[in-house]
């Protein structure tokens, strides 16, 4: 009995499971939180704090410890005069130890402030990359949704067109076996509805397909079934838009300003490399010498004495070859790179804004026409029913309004598509992607 209720409680969770519905913004959501270009970019922001911390330690004191031992196998040796007479003395001792502590502190160096500032300046310029590519992500999945849900409205209209051949079928069936029909026509009628299922299983296999690469655009696992709401292609109030909005707030433009601000730093950098530069330096430690191993020895086997000095250090660059004059040369000519790059993105965004805006009300006009066909449609192949049922209409014009009613509704469905692919590119124009993450 245990097991019985256990194996019903699994099929249970399956089954709920399956009907689970994925909305737009869940699956942006999901997508930011798992697709592996979310992922790296907010790693990426996070290794910018330890970037920071790296060149910020340039700034702070460095401080060391040094220790060694040495054997001398064989003192050096020098001459020298001492009252009139020359001697022979050995330099040193054989055993010699030391162990002292060192530190340096940059106390000007305009090279090393200037890289903390841009270690910030890249820190603000990774979390705009991560914005960057969370709105690409979004883009991607917005429109696989889409495509999903246009693959799944054709499959619904391909089974009420089966739906309803088969039932004419029946019809012309019942027809035929009362001697009121000709064969050719449930023939014809049969061959109709063969088509249609084979057209059925290819958007069947379609839509499997679409489904997995949706998955895999928002990191899912490829056999978590999933199921789209109803109310997926539903008309927003976009049509009526200010043609006025600026593309300073989108996200390209702030990388790019950021960008700018980043190799003005490095120019800075750059320059600050011909500026003179001033350290303060420090130590203190201990020599031991002796003729036996010092370690652990006092006089007179070995001899201790301390030491320590303190010292300012500085560089003044003099001449170097105009190595870093042509540096800050190649250092502009970057800015004045990013700068033709700058304006020409500013002119690539203000054309999508235009044609999206454009696009979209074009969309919004073909939407309503075919809906008006879709009624059109459907009205004509109720008539050529009814009059193909009193005989007053062949089967080659029923068949034809069957078609015309199913082309229709296609046509509607592609429109509909066409919409929300046209919203996207306007509300990524306008640089409101992130509004898709909400519900």
């Amino acid at each position: 009995m245990k097991y019985r209720i256990s194996i019903l409680a699994a099929f249970f969770g399956f089954f709920v499971q399956a009907q689970q519905q994925l909305t737009l913004s869940e699956a942006v959501n999901y997508a930011l939180e798992n697709k592996a270009e979310a992922v790296n970019a907010r790693l990426d922001v996070k290794n910018s704090e330890y970037l920071i911390d790296e060149v910020r330690a340039n700034a702070l004191p460095q401080i060391n410890i040094d220790g060694g031992l040495t054997y001398n196998a064989i003192l050096q040796e020098t001459a020298m005069d001492f009252m009139g007479e020359s001697m022979v003395i050995a330099m040193g001792r054989p055993w010699q130890s030391t162990a002292a502590v060192s530190l340096s502190q940059q106390l000007f160096n305009q090279a090393v402030f200037t890289g903390l500032k841009a270690a910030k300046s890249t820190r603000e310029f990774y979390k705009i990359n991560a914005q960057l590519t969370d709105e690409q992500v979004i883009e991607k999945v917005a429109n696989s949704y889409y495509e999903v849900y246009k693959t799944k409205s054709q499959l619904k209209t391909m089974d009420a067109t089966i739906e309803n051949t088969t039932r004419v079928r029946d019809v012309i069936k019942s027809l035929f076996d009362n001697g009121l029909a000709k064969k050719i026509d449930l023939d014809r009628t049969n061959v109709a509805l063969n088509n249609l299922t084979s057209t059925r299983q290819q958007l069947i296999n379609a839509l499997q397909l679409q489904e997995n690469a949706l998955k895999y655009l928002i990191g899912m696992d490829i056999n978590t079934p999933i199921e789209l709401p109803n109310d997926t292609f539903e008309i927003t109030a976009h049509a009526l838009v200010d043609e006025t909005i600026s593309v300073e707030n989108r996200t390209e433009i702030q990388l790019l300003e950021k960008q700018s601000e980043l190799l003005a730093l490095n120019k800075k950098a750059t320059e600050a490399q011909g500026y003179p530069s001033l350290s303060l330096n420090a130590n203190y430690g201990y020599l031991g010498i002796g003729d036996k191993f010092p370690w652990f020895q006092s006089y007179p086997d070995a001899y201790w004495s301390d030491f320590a000095s303190v010292g300012l250090n500085l560089r003044i660059p003099v001449f170097n070859g105009g190595v870093v004059k042509s540096r800050v040369k190649q250092a502009q000519i970057d800015i004045e790179k990013l700068e033709v790059t700058k304006r020409d993105t500013r002119l690539a965004l203000d054309l999508s804004l235009q044609n999206a805006i454009t696009q979209l009300n074009n969309s919004l006009i073909t939407l309503n026409t075919q809906k008006e066909n879709v009624n059109l449609a459907q009205e004509v192949l109720s008539n050529v029913e009814n009059n193909y049922k009193f005989g007053l209409a062949t089967l080659t014009d029923l068949l034809d309004a069957e078609t015309s009613y199913a082309d229709a509704q296609n046509n509607h469905t592609n429109a509909l598509l066409d919409y929300k692919i046209a919203e996207i590119q306007l509300i990524k124009a306008k640089g409101e992607l992130k509004s898709l993450t909400e519900n």
